[in-house]
């Protein structure tokens, strides 16, 4: 089986073309080949798939082997592996789990991907929750750096609230006029480093009910991305757009087990 390995700001997954339908992997197998102790290495895996109306399908796999939500780094390096294997010039339109998604790749290699709407944000003191295709939990912070994201992003991700499927946590803090964002996602069990669903969901929380077109850059510990979107009322946001690298690591033969 052959198989790509792609990166989106250090957020990095298995990629494998799968429109010949003859790739069947369990989630045991799945959860191997990510192991970065004992298989590739990532935090996810993606299968590119046939559909019809679209270019491509994109069915995307947490590294503990089991089919999760919409993933915009994911999103961002399944586009530039299309362009790799012809599929696709320099716009892509593709089917993810949470609906259609147009990705355009620009002559730098940098891709923005369109990421659906948000209908509604849920504002409490000290952090905000939405679905950017994901669901999400912001927490403010003061000093990221030295913010405990396995333990607390842990505890805040089991929460009883949040069972049984759990939630992202992003741990956020604003520093000179961008947001510095660490992710812990479920389905990885641990930080990654970076998250798209994520550094979005906490770009528009950070716009609390402002109204407007925001443009924010997102310092993540994997590189910087950007988020642009339009908000016309105070809790919903459209035209969101996720940019940044997307980047071929290198590609192999794997025999599953």
């Amino acid at each position: 089986m052959e198989f790509y390995k792609y990166q989106g700001a250090g957020n990095d997954f298995i990629l494998i073309d799968n429109r010949a339908g003859n790739v069947s992997l369990t989630g045991e197998q799945i959860a191997l080949m990510c192991n970065r102790n004992f298989g590739i290495g990532a935090d996810g895996l993606m299968l590119l798939e046939n559909t019809v109306g679209f270019d491509f399908k994109m069915v995307y796999f947490n590294s503990d082997g089991r089919e999760s939500t919409m993933c915009g780094n994911g999103g961002r390096c399944i586009a530039a592996f299309a362009k790799k294997m012809g599929i696709i010039h320099n716009i892509a339109d593709f089917q993810a789990i949470d609906g259609g998604h147009i990705a355009k790749i620009d002559d730098d290699g940098l891709v923005s991907l369109q990421m659906k709407d948000v209908d509604t944000m849920l504002i409490h003191e000290g952090y905000t929750m939405l679905n950017t295709g994901s669901p999400h939990f912001v927490k403010w912070v003061s000093d990221l750096v030295q913010t405990d994201v396995y333990g607390d992003g842990h505890e805040i991700r089991n929460r009883k609230e949040f069972q049984p499927d759990g939630i992202n946590v992003n741990f956020v803090e604003s520093y000179n006029g961008k947001l510095l964002v660490r992710t812990y996602e479920r389905g990885v069990e641990n930080e990654t480093m970076s998250c798209g669903t994520g550094v979005t969901a906490a770009a528009i929380a950070a716009s609390c009910t402002s109204v407007g077109e925001f443009e924010t850059e997102v310092e993540t510990p994997g590189g910087i991305l950007k988020v642009a979107f339009t908000k016309d009322g105070p809790m919903s946001a459209k035209q969101i757009t996720l940019t940044g690298p997307a980047e071929f690591v290198f590609q192999g033969q794997y025999i599953a087990r």
